[in-house]
């Protein structure tokens, strides 16, 4: 489906409208509670093979193919960044599919020469802050780069984020600096980029979604609500209740995610959550979201709402949503939280996996929903000697390994084609994006 070229048109539509453009992103509409014949994890994909490149070993009947990579021409005159991040993809029509790419730069790192519109600048300059989007744009059927350039310059530590019904990306902050002589402005905000822009856009921070550590977003395209991860130990889950659905420039109303009872999910130091237990949510309102203090996660658990252990990556299923907490659980290798938004009646919460061992599944940071209904999970650890791998978790909660990662560094960005058939990722640095094929699992 395209990306709707009357955007007024599409933001007087109602909710259902909302449901049939959610095709617009790379997350095909699979059901993760319909499962796909698979029980547990073991044998679904096979034993990777060594990839004599030394990139990435993927299991047999796979392949990829380089992308983009840093250091990169890009059609604007500028080089491909560094620190690629999250992702989303989007088809454009006329044969074309964009992804929008974050980077996960600070003040002092090279930006690719970015310049023009920009959020803010390094120090007194002209120049902006490296941290942004880059866009890169594919023929559909070959994956031909056609053109790359920046999209979204100025921003500190664009870490993952988001895609939305409406065809554009939201590009999320990891960072709550205040200026401080090497830069102008606060930081820790949300930024709106359309995957159809054709450059740098209008660098507007959404500050009704409140500032603090942003990690990631997804949209339920039921009801145009925006849901938020905090990237810290002590987080907390945010929905965003905007004024007009898909206008989000127009405010709204913050509020955190409390589980009456329950005032930790870590189980860093007991059983606080069970696995497979539905419990019911409630959202507590949040004022301040700015919080000048960065406090914002702290205000909120005094209210009473639920703290999760660094949420990172989320993303929408069809009528439920999964999200990663990096360091969660008893042996603190990670979590994946689901969460079922009612339209009546209450949300339901349930611990969805529960990581028990670094050899099973280690810190997993962005993950998506596969075509299968699998969820496939990028990981980021931070041993002396990172082995990081894309991780798929099956419906009825079951780890595999899909793909180990050779280069010393994290995965990320994960994100599917349109047609389900690539699957795209990015190594974090050297920036590299790759296409993966293969016979997926039915």
């Amino acid at each position: 489906m395209m990306i709707p070229q009357d955007r007024r048109r599409f933001l007087g539509s109602t909710a259902t409208a909302f449901a049939g453009l959610f095709a617009v992103s790379c997350a095909p509409a699979a059901r993760m509670t319909a499962g796909a014949g698979l029980a547990g994890g073991a044998g679904v994909v096979g034993p990777l093979q060594k990839d004599p490149a030394g990139v990435i070993d993927l299991p047999p009947g796979f392949s990829y193919r380089v992308i983009s990579r840093l250091g990169d021409a890009m059609s604007d005159g500028g080089t491909v960044p560094d620190h690629a991040d999250g992702m989303g993809c989007f088809d454009l029509g006329n044969g074309e599919i964009a992804l929008v790419r974050n980077h996960e730069l600070t003040p002092q790192h090279d930006s690719g020469g970015a310049a023009g519109p920009a959020y803010d600048t390094v120090a007194r300059s002209l120049v902006p802050l490296p941290g942004g989007t880059t866009t890169v744009v594919l023929d559909a059927a070959t994956l031909a780069v056609k053109r790359q350039y920046r999209s979204l310059a100025g921003t500190i530590r664009n870490c993952a984020g988001g895609i939305t019904p409406w065809g554009s990306w939201l590009s999320c902050e990891e960072d709550t600096r205040k200026p401080n002589g090497r830069i102008n402005k606060e930081h820790g905000y949300v930024f709106e980029v359309p995957a159809a822009a054709p450059g740098l856009v209008d660098p507007v921070p959404l500050k009704a979604m409140g500032r603090f550590n942003h990690e990631a977003a997804c949209v339920d395209p039921a009801t145009g609500i925006v849901y938020l991860t905090e990237d810290r130990d002590d987080s907390l889950l945010y929905r965003f209740l905007p004024t007009k659905p898909g206008e989000l420039a127009r405010g709204g109303t913050l509020q955190a995610l409390a589980i009456d009872g329950m005032a930790d999910t870590r189980n860093w130091t007991g059983a606080d959550i069970a696995v497979g237990v539905p419990t019911a949510a409630r959202w507590i309102t949040l004022d301040n979201v700015e919080a000048p203090e960065d406090d914002l996660r702290q205000r909120g658990a005094a209210m009473g709402a639920t703290l999760f252990a660094r949420g990172e990556g989320i993303w929408m299923g069809e009528g439920e949503m999964y999200f990663c907490c990096t360091s969660g659980g008893a042996a603190k290798e990670g979590q994946i939280f689901r969460l079922k938004p009612a339209l009546h009646g209450a949300d339901m919460l349930d611990l969805f996996y529960e990581s028990p061992d670094i050899a099973e599944y280690s810190f997993g940071d962005n993950l998506t929903v596969a075509p299968n209904g699998h969820l496939i999970v990028c990981e980021d650890q931070y041993t002396e000697v990172v082995d990081n791998h894309l991780r798929g978790i099956t419906p009825q909660g079951g780890a595999y390994d899909f793909a180990r990662l050779t280069m010393q560094t994290e995965l990320a960005g994960a994100c599917f084609s349109p047609d389900g058939k690539t699957l795209f990722v990015n190594a974090y640095s050297p920036a590299m994006t790759l296409a993966i094929t293969g016979p997926w699992p039915a």
